[in-house]
């Protein structure tokens, strides 16, 4: 199996379980967590796929599982052409150039033993790699290039903030200038001032060297303003994927709604007249999921099919993917905040940020459809909320 033309990731029928063993005197496994269950997707070059879900829907497990960083237990991964699920840990080498990682925690993230400059260098030392004038020289051009001080390439990590230390790990993952970046919620621990320099930072990057991000988020807001499409995942499934208009403005399953639904709305008197579509019950466990469709404990559209047949991820609209046997359309009036938000609210994301200034696109993603691209302004903090007017 090999990428079509222009794909950089193709993931295909993805599956992750993880052993449960017992306690006893011989202990044996009695079950599976079934993290991943199926998931298919794919990531163009220079395309950002947003990866949402509530916590323990398996997105980091998907992400970790694309780099191989957790063997997954079935399924092909193939990254620019080459299938990488057989390979072993020394075959996977020259694939670390293709493809790196944006950890979750800028403080776990970053050995502090070692200086940011050996931090960031890292990656030409395991690959044997001289770049031009040297090492320390290419690494004090990435500090510079990500917003740090090239002076500071001798200072440890426990001497940079938060946001400093994420850009240390984005200076690390495209030193070797890989095709695809993986973004497991990297923004995720950062207020939101900072949240939207390091969005900023990764859309400039995409643009100058044509990279693709698997964007791993919980943050509706911050997926919306970086991705050009987005996948839906629910407990090891994915829900829906499609373009990122489509899903803010027409989604299509009841779990999507439920999720726009929860997003608070940047405006008092609009935030407090509307009514949210509130899931019951807690998320069902991984070890033993529901039979059929797995959201459908928790679905106001259940029916008596959803219990006994598996949805499969079909496509209802060109580019626009659903797993539900009874997709939702439309909600009453005042339930859900995509149409809200994009009609009242022009410009301005659930989270407080708002675009400001200007930017040119490259021409890779000029050539994307209208619809797939993200918002190409930078974001700047909201300092004060709008009333309707």
């Amino acid at each position: 199996m090999t990428t079509e033309a222009g794909e950089i990731l193709r993931v295909s029928d993805l599956r992750t379980y993880f052993p449960v063993r017992s306690h006893g005197l011989i202990p044996h496994v009695v079950g599976q967590v079934k993290a991943v269950d199926g998931v298919s997707f794919t990531v163009g070059s220079a395309e950002t796929l947003g990866l949402v879900g509530e916590s323990g829907s398996g997105k980091t497990t998907v992400a970790r599982s694309v780099l191989m960083l957790v063997r997954p237990t079935g399924g092909e991964i193939v990254i620019d052409g080459q299938e990488i699920t057989h390979l072993s840990s020394k075959a996977l080498m020259p694939m670390r150039r293709k493809a790196q990682m944006i950890f979750q925690d800028p403080y776990n993230a970053l050995n502090p033993r070692h200086t940011v400059g050996g931090i960031i260098g890292a990656p030409y030392r395991i690959q044997g790699i001289q770049p031009p004038g040297g090492v320390r020289t290419a690494v004090q051009a990435l500090m510079e290039r990500v917003g740090l001080n090239p002076e500071h390439y001798n200072r440890y990590p426990n001497e940079f903030s938060g946001g400093q230390r994420q850009r240390i790990g984005i200076a690390r993952a495209i030193a070797l200038r890989p095709k695809l970046i993986v973004c497991d919620e990297p923004v995720s621990a950062l207020d939101v001032s900072i949240q939207a320099q390091i969005i900023n930072l990764l859309r400039d990057l995409q643009h100058e060297f044509g990279l693709s991000y698997l964007f791993v988020a919980h943050d509706l807001a911050v997926v919306r303003q970086i991705s050009h499409r987005v996948a839906v995942m629910y407990l090891g499934h994915l829900m829906e994927m499609a373009p990122r208009n489509t899903i803010y403005a027409a989604p299509l399953h009841p779990y999507t709604h439920s999720l726009l639904s929860a997003v608070p709305i940047p405006d008092p008197v609009l935030q407090k007249g509307r009514s949210r579509i509130m899931l019951e019950g807690d998320l069902p466990s991984p070890i033993n999921p529901p039979s059929g469709c797995v959201f459908r404990t928790r679905c106001f559209q259940a029916q008596e099919r959803c219990s006994v047949e598996v949805p499969p991820l079909v496509e209802l609209e060109p580019g626009h993917y659903v797993a539900c046997h009874f997709p939702v359309a439309t909600l009453p009036a005042g339930v859900g905040i995509a149409r809200d938000v994009l009609e009242t609210e022009p410009g301005v994301s659930a989270s407080g940020l708002q675009p400001a200034g200007g930017q040119v696109s490259s021409a890779q993603l000029d050539s994307l459809p209208a619809d797939d691209r993200p918002d190409s302004t930078p974001l700047r903090p909201q300092e004060r909320v709008r009333r309707s007017r």
